[in-house]
């Protein structure tokens, strides 16, 4: 039984596992260093749009509402949120008041106005579609994702709030194509994480410039990345550090560059933001928090769910699957804190034709 066996069954203590993960990640920004640039091209360029999309559904998507309503905050916003002072303590009002200015900064840096077509692509549980829906009342959103849990969850909460500008679409981004109508243009396109687990973004955005992005619109992105190396999330036995994030969170997903969206061919970036990682972590800390205050909760939802361990492995017990998210937030946590936010952060890119 190596450290990490140990760690999913709950035998090692917290401090030392983030020990452990800034070990990794140091060797990690030292093989960014080693590496920068070079996988970029490939990166982007080559490939279906999404690798393991089934994989990436079972591993986050699927997993049951009522766990992920112990984890996040009131908005059930699961990306980076921002907290404006740095010195609030790590809890649910800070937690609260964090997601709903990120949603604000949101907008504000997505350009979005009353009256919009919007279209989101990988909207999560609808923290951003419910509230564009509620501060555009005079919008139509249409929002996408890969989960019938997250569907059903954002069609009640819209029922609940009285909001009829909001529809949600269940699709496999890779055959979006199939169910989006070619005709339909929307003045905003936004996505806000999802780009981190699509593989081929050429041609992705080439779908969303060809299709679906009116002539004069908007094209919206929030995703994490490092300041300047791209790299895949692998089971490569190669660079350990990888493994197990890839096996069990990330199957077919990447880490990009801050620069990952700038010079593809009909894109122009107009304006540029950069959220430190710290806020990130900020944000995982809290997520960590809330799971810990709600473990006997979260025990008892994991044990009503059987979900096979990554690689094909027979179903996991409920203590080594609510181990394993602790590790994932710890994970995510120290990168995003690494190099005081420096390294690893999240960027907003607002885009339009030239």
């Amino acid at each position: 039984m190596n450290a990490i066996d140990l760690a999913e069954r709950g035998f090692v203590p917290t401090p030392l596992i983030r020990f452990g993960i800034r070990r990794l990640l140091r060797q990690r920004a030292s093989w960014c260093r080693a590496h920068r640039g070079e996988q970029l091209h490939d990166l982007g360029n080559s490939g279906p749009i999404a690798l393991a999309t089934d994989a990436a559904n079972r591993q986050h998507y699927e997993v049951p509402t009522a766990f992920y309503r112990l984890m996040l905050g009131p908005r059930m916003k699961y990306s980076c949120c921002w907290f404006d002072d740095a010195h609030d303590a790590v809890g649910d009002a800070a937690l609260a008041r964090a997601e709903q200015r990120m949603l604000q900064i949101t907008c504000e840096n997505a350009a979005l106005g009353d009256g919009q077509r919007i279209l989101e692509l990988g909207c999560g549980w609808g923290s951003l579609s419910i509230y564009m829906a509620e501060h555009f009342p005079a919008s139509n959103i249409l929002a996408v994702s890969n989960s019938r849990t997250q569907r059903a969850y954002i069609e009640d909460q819209a029922r609940s709030r009285g909001l009829d500008n909001l529809e949600v679409l269940t699709a496999d981004v890779n055959e979006l194509a199939n169910h989006l109508d070619a005709g339909r243009c929307f003045d905003r396109v936004v996505s806000v994480e999802m780009f981190e687990h699509m593989r081929n973004w050429s041609r992705l955005l080439s779908c969303i410039l060809d299709r679906w992005l009116a002539p004069d619109g908007r094209l919206f992105l929030h995703y994490f990345c490092h300041r300047h190396t791209a790299y895949p999330f692998e089971d490569d036995r190669e660079r350990g550090d990888g493994n197990w994030m890839a096996r069990h969170f990330f199957t077919g997903g990447m880490m990009p560059s801050e620069a990952m969206l700038d010079g593809f061919d009909g894109l122009e970036v107009l304006n540029r933001h950069v959220i430190p990682g710290t806020h990130y972590a900020r944000t995982l800390n809290a997520w960590l928090h809330r799971l810990d205050v709600n473990r006997p909760e979260a025990l008892k939802v994991l044990a009503g769910s059987a979900v096979a361990g990554g690689s094909g492995a027979p179903v996991d017990t409920p203590v080594v699957r609510f181990n394993r998210w602790r590790m994932f937030l710890l994970a995510c946590a120290e990168l995003f804190d690494y190099a005081e936010g420096r390294e690893w952060y999240v960027t907003h890119r607002l885009a339009g034709r030239p």
